[in-house]
């Protein structure tokens, strides 16, 4: 089964190692394929990485985007660990994005992971 996705004029999308930029039009694309693909919307850099969560992430995207687990299994856990002594009550989420990369489902992972970065936000909303 094919993955439809509707792209917004200008709106960019990765899909494998090739970056994708939309014409001033809608587009609809249907992709066929085990390739990686995110969208724009949906991509951090280091730069835009700036919380511990936002670098988890980071380190997920990289694992799913260049499908290299090993490669980045150290950083993770490292930002694990530093994650979970900061906030305690993140390990269930955690524990179940990190079974999800076990299985091979990075991209499941990362939606996961997405849902601390809302919490995390709102945890750093109250400190402020």
């Amino acid at each position: 089964m094919a993955l439809k996705v509707e792209l917004k004029p200008f709106e960019r999308i990765i899909i494998g190692q090739s970056l994708i930029t939309n014409s001033d039009a809608r587009t609809r694309l249907l992709i066929s394929g085990e390739a990686p693909i995110m969208r724009e919307k949906d991509l951090l850099t280091a730069e835009t990485a700036d919380t511990p969560v936002k670098r988890l992430y980071l380190c997920v995207q990289m694992m799913y985007l260049e499908n290299d687990i090993p490669k980045y299994q150290e950083l993770y856990v490292s930002f694990v660990k530093d994650l979970l002594e900061a906030v305690p009550s993140f390990r269930t989420s955690i524990e179940a994005a990190s079974k999800l990369i076990l299985s091979g489902s990075l991209y499941n992972s990362l939606k996961e992971i997405q849902k601390l970065v809302k919490r995390e936000d709102e945890l750093l909303k109250q400190s402020v």
